[in-house]
């Protein structure tokens, strides 16, 4: 029983192993596009309330 749970794991894991180092490759990339610029009131929308 054991031994085939673990077989089980075994020959799943590689295909987890890649999918973490995907998600991973993916989130650095996208952490190092710069992010695409606010609109200027929403950039200042403590200024519209008189303050």
């Amino acid at each position: 029983m054991a031994r085939s749970i673990a077989n089980a794991v075994s020959n799943r894991l590689p295909f987890v192993a890649v999918a973490i180092l995907c998600l991973a490759a993916v989130q650095l990339i996208a952490a190092s596009c710069t992010p695409e610029p606010a609109p200027y009131a929403a950039r200042n929308i403590h200024t519209l309330s008189g303050r």
